[in-house]
């Protein structure tokens, strides 16, 4: 048996997934799945690293003495939320996997609207040999919220169908071939967007973004007639109801939500119900669990001998 404490996993993802994958992940050191009842009469003392989604809130009580903790996902807001989170580094999960499959959503929800998928859909169930004539990639204005790793890597995609592209993000960032804005830029940003793409992570100063105001402020009139909003970030960075009382009043011509204020999504949500608006289950972009335990090696390695962590995040900017 290894002499290095295992490390513990709580990962609110498919559970038979998890503990199949960790019958042979870490075989340096082992695992403690949190999933497994066994593991709630442990010792976590010892424990070292721990890598979480939506952990249990007791989790820093059982492990009081972690080093490193280890993002189940891109975004960390779940484990900055809890109580008593320690003065420790958090390595958020950065693969090409994750980055890719995010890119492929963006693309395909950015096609959809600009190809009238929805008014296909209807011809189709009514049996209709109808002629739609939407406009070019070229004549649409894409605005990416968020110009981190997934942010840039949708940007070049996006290019590549020929869409104009153009980026916003909190501070100044120069990314090949697009203009961009900052902060206070915002309102100058929105004013040439034609298609707003939220992948942002989820802090007090994106926390209810989306809203009313944001979307007048989007540009009206362009070659889609109205704005859509996209939205792969978080789902409390936007207000739900505004985004139905957009598309109801016209602001907006239509939305994809992969993301929302409570998931899952309940029933009566008037979000389902809406004919031009793409509802996907927090699937965008799916951590692969056998890439995300690779990473998590990957990054414990460099640790031990001495080297720099990558993707930790800023405690004070919140990714």
């Amino acid at each position: 048996m290894s002499a290095r404490p295992p490390i513990l996993v709580d990962l609110k993802f498919d559970p038979e997934t998890v503990a199949r994958i960790l019958k042979t992940a870490f075989a340096d050191r082992g695992s403690i799945n949190s999933a497994d009842p066994a593991s709630k009469e442990l010792d976590l003392t010892g424990v070292d690293y721990a890598l979480l989604w939506k952990p249990d809130a007791d989790i820093f009580r059982r492990a009081p003495n972690l080093k490193v903790l280890f993002s189940g996902g891109a975004g960390v807001d779940s484990i900055l939320s809890i109580p008593d989170l320690p003065d420790i580094p958090i390595v958020r999960f950065a693969d090409r996997s994750l980055t890719t499959r995010m890119s492929e959503w963006v693309v395909m929800q950015c096609l959809m609207h600009l190809r009238l998928q929805r008014a296909h859909d209807r011809d189709q169930r009514d049996r209709i040999w109808g002629k739609l004539v939407p406009p070019e990639a070229a004549e649409i204005t894409v605005g990416v919220m968020g110009l981190g790793i997934l942010g840039q890597d949708a940007v070049a995609k996006l290019r590549v169908m020929g869409f104009n592209v153009i980026g916003w993000s909190r501070s100044k960032k120069q990314v090949e071939g697009i203009e961009t804005f900052d902060g206070p830029q915002l309102d100058t940003f929105l004013s040439k967007t034609d298609i707003v793409v939220g992948l942002l992570p989820l802090t007090p100063d994106t926390t209810g973004l989306y809203d009313k105001a944001f979307f007048a402020r989007l540009r009206q009139g362009g070659a889609l007639g109205k704005p859509v909003f996209i939205n792969a970030g978080r789902g409390k960075s936007q207000v739900q109801a505004d985004i139905v009382a957009a598309i109801e009043g016209g602001v907006l011509g239509g939305a994809s939500l992969d993301v929302f204020e409570v998931e899952p999504l309940p029933a009566d949500d008037p979000l389902w119900h809406l004919e031009n608006v793409f509802i996907t289950p927090h699937d965008a972009a799916i951590s692969e669990e056998n890439a995300l335990f690779r990473h998590v090696e990957t990054q414990i390695a460099r640790f031990e001998r001495g080297e720099p962590l990558q993707f930790v995040i800023d405690r004070k900017a919140g990714y």
